[in-house]
């Protein structure tokens, strides 16, 4: 159970610190973001998983990950991409 207790911990601060990342720089131009998150926490373990995708006049960005607590340990998994670019 204390490893359930650390995961929704973790799962807090990393939902957190995705919708920080989805806000766009403020400058002229357009810009649009998306997110989402899940979790669950029952007898069979707990977990999270959680995407963000934006585009703005700076570049393009996407993450998305899962993580899964159970009797048999951790895991999960990450993918981060972008670009950015100046327009000046």
């Amino acid at each position: 159970m204390r490893i359930q207790t650390a995961l929704a911990a973790l799962t807090l601060a990393t939902v957190g610190l995705l919708g920080a990342a989805g806000i766009a720089a403020a400058q002229d131009g357009p810009d649009a973001s998306w997110g989402k998150g899940q979790f669950i926490a029952n007898e069979n373990g707990a977990g999270v998983a959680g995407g963000q995708s934006s585009v703005s006049p700076d570049g393009v960005s996407h993450a998305d990950f899962w993580i899964w607590s159970d009797d048999t340990g951790v895991s999960g998994s990450f993918t981060g991409s972008g670009a950015t670019w100046n327009n000046e």
